[in-house]
This record gives C-alpha cells, structure tokens and sequence, in this order.
C-alpha cells in the first residue's frame, strides 16, 4: 500500500476546487446568484468543455446564473456535480486496485426502471428545487417541514426506499441545524452531496437494480469482519467477506439493518438484530457460511435472507485475508456509488502501517478500542479517502492481551456482549423501552 502515498493525482485539486465553489451556490441559494457564483458555475461548465455532455450542462449553468432556473437546469447542475465527484472517485480507487494488485470487474448494470409513483417523484423534485433557490442559509422549519407528507409517502413505497431515507436523513439534518442563519460552519460539502444523489434518484429511471436485475449465488461466504453505521433512528451492519461460489472467489459485502430509538445505542443495539440468527451467530462466532441462492447485486452486494444461509464451520478472518483476500475479484462500483467519500476497500495489514489506522469510526457496541489498535500486530481494515489522504478503519485486530495474542472484531458482541458490564447495561436499555411500550399498550 505503500505505492498510495507516492505523489498525488494530476488534476484531483483542481477538480475539487471546481465542486467547492459550486457547492457554495447551494449554500447562498440559486435565486439571486452574483457575479462569484456565476463565475463558478462557469468553471464547471468549463470542466466538462472535451464531454459529450458540454452543450447541455453549459446551457443549464447558463440559465441558473441568469436566476432562470427549472427543473432540468438543476438536474444538470446535480449531474455534472456527481461527475466530477465520480472522476475524482475511479482516479482513486485505480490507484488502489494498483496499489494492492486487485483485479475488478467491469459495471454491467443497468438503470433501474422508470418508478410506478410518478407523483412522489415530482414532489420529492419540488423539495429539492425549493431548497436549491432558497439555500442553505434560508432554510426555516416551514420549509423543512414542507417535505414531510413526501418523505411520509415515498417511505411507505418499497421501489423509492433508498430515495424516500436519503430526503428523510437531510430533512432531519437540516431540522436539528436550525436555525441554520446563524450557523458559523455548515456541512457544505455534505449536504450538497445529498442533494444531489437526492435529485438524481428522484428521476424517473433513477432507481438502482435491485433484486430482479440480480444473479442467484450459492457457495461458502468467509467473513472478513463488519462495519457499523449507527443513527438515532437506525442502525446498520455491513459486512464484508469473500465469496467461493461458482469457481470464482470474489469480494463480497451484505448489510442488515433495523428501526431502532435514541436511547438503544452502544451493545443494546444487537438485540435489535437478532431476527437475523444466522448472521449474527457466524459473527459471534467467527463462522463460514454456506450459502443458497441469495441474490447479488453487480455492485458486489448480497441480498440477505437468513433463511438461504446456514453457519459453517469455524473460519479465521485473519487467514481468509492473508490467503484469499489477495487474489479476490473486487466488485464494479456503480454509477452513482463513485464518491471518494464511499471508498472502503477491504485489504490486511501486518506490523507497522505507513497508512495512519483511523479509530474515529470504531462502533460503541463491540469491544474494538482505540487501545486494542494501537497494540494490534495485524489489522483488517476498510481503506478509506477521508479529507485528501488515506487511512485505514480497523474492523478486527490481533493484539497481546496479558502477554497472549488475541483477536477482536467489531461484531464479537453480536449475539449479545460477553463483558459483564456491557451486558447488564444492555439489558438495561431494552428492558426500560420494555416496560415502557407495555404501559402505553395497556393504557
């Protein structure tokens, strides 16, 4: 991995740049755009001057700094956003897959079909069109609230799943930053990123293949460890592992989630988990699993069903790593997955790193700590590209321990935790949200 820090990549800062002064329209608005604004929207224009989509995004930029703005001049604007942000994305992970010697397949996906609810994507369109002539530093709580009979209806359709999340997470965003006038800093770059997947989505078309455009698989699934994204409202456990299956050994991941409260967080939010005993037990138990026609995304994704999966024999991620995880297929990253922010390749890395270990994102609900890191001999990781340079997200460890070698995973706790302090106060969480939902069920 060594080769990643050798020099830096021809035109990325200037790419950067272009997206930075755009993402500043965003923040001021679109409704009155000055002679700065103007001049950056020039720029992106400028960007795409060698594409065949030039005409059509330098005409939309055009019209956006005129303040004669629709529909479609903000989907190019959002497009040719996605774009940069996606060439900046394949110039990093080409290095990457340099770096590491990994072959990846090609994108053999295709768009998803046009949505059935038409009318929840023009409201969904009309939000994001509001936000981006008002900007950032206009949003009220009149205006946030004005998304919530969309966001309500499109949640409750399975084919607009990920869009009806991606509007709910910013109009929460945007909620809990009011009043956002008075904010010293914003998450530019954030919030601009979801508006524009946000639009994109909301097209008609703009869906993702899903479980119909996927290949059926059987085989033996070796996990390589798993991260966890946590939220107030959700969380979600991604795991990551490498797939035998047709005489092919290939980079795989597979995520489960479940609704959860504010007040479930650190081990409690296991429990939440439990309806996927299979997982969870090769987890905890550091287990293969065999596999029986699960769907797989060409993204690299599997489709979990507990019931198509039963816990193997015992595997040691720490041997899947150093023996297959070198010469596994690494999937194709679709379209509107290349983002450098979406970077997290899974490598091993033996004795002392060159790449900095980043312990910021290590979970609460699993016994991984920073100390444990910090000692670790060896490390599975995802390798990320956070804030311009590499660094490597520890999701297992080897570590001496009182003078002996152990291994620890984020998912260790998985079937609930084996440290009695973290147990009790697990049981403590669930068991008051408990009794709570039994009084307000007999009242």
């Amino acid at each position: 991995m060594l080769a990643l820090l050798d020099g830096t990549d021809p035109g990325l800062t200037e790419a950067l740049d272009v997206v930075a002064a755009v993402d500043d329209g965003l923040v001021h608005g679109f409704v009155r755009v000055d002679e700065d604004r103007a001049a950056a929207l020039a720029a992106l224009a400028g960007a795409f001057a060698g594409s065949p989509l030039r005409d059509r995004i330098a005409e939309a930029l055009d019209k956006i700094a005129a303040g004669s703005i629709a529909d479609e001049h903000l989907l190019a604007l959002a497009a040719a956003r996605v774009a940069v942000f996606g060439a900046v994305h394949d110039a990093l992970l080409t290095r990457v897959d340099s770096a590491l010697s990994r072959t990846r397949a090609p994108w053999q996906g295709q768009p998803g079909p046009a949505a059935g609810a038409a009318n929840l994507l023009v409201g969904s369109r009309s939000w994001l069109r509001e936000l981006a002539i008002t900007g950032w530093r206009g949003v009220d709580h009149d205006l946030v609230t004005a998304s919530s009979q969309v966001i309500e209806a499109t949640l409750a359709d399975p084919e607009l799943r990920r869009l009806a999340v991606l509007l709910d997470g910013l109009a929460a965003e945007l909620r809990a930053a009011s009043p956002i006038a008075t904010l010293e800093r914003l998450p530019v770059r954030r919030w601009a990123d979801l508006w524009s997947r946000a639009l994109l989505l909301a097209q008609d078309g703009g869906r993702a293949g899903r479980a119909a455009d996927a290949e059926t698989v059987s085989g033996r699934l070796l996990v390589l460890g798993a991260d966890v994204h946590e939220h107030g409202t959700a969380v979600q456990v991604q795991v990551h592992g490498v797939l035998e299956a047709g005489g092919v050994t290939r980079l795989v991941r597979t995520s489960v989630t479940a609704g959860k409260v504010d007040t479930i967080v650190g081990p409690a939010i296991w429990g939440l988990l439990q309806g996927f005993p299979v997982l969870m037990t090769a987890l905890a138990e550091r287990r293969s699993l065999d596999l029986t026609d699960l769907p797989l995304l060409a993204s690299g994704d599997l489709i979990w069903h507990d019931a198509q999966a039963k816990a193997g024999e015992p595997a040691d991620p720490f041997a899947t790593a150093r023996v297959l995880l070198p010469g596994a297929l690494a999937p194709a990253v679709p379209p509107l997955d290349r983002h450098p922010a979406r970077i997290a390749e899974p490598v091993f890395v033996e004795g002392d790193s060159a790449i900095p270990l980043d312990t910021t994102r290590l979970p609460a609900c699993g016994p991984l700590t920073a100390g444990l890191v910090a000692g670790a001999s060896a490390c599975i990781g995802l390798l990320r590209w956070d804030s311009g340079k590499w660094v490597v997200q520890p999701i297992a460890v080897q570590a001496t321990v009182k003078k002996k070698t152990t291994t620890v995973h984020t998912t260790d706790w998985a079937l609930g935790p084996t440290d009695a302090k973290a147990a009790k106060a697990a049981g403590d969480a669930v068991q008051v949200l408990r009794e709570r939902a039994g009084r307000l069920l007999r009242k």
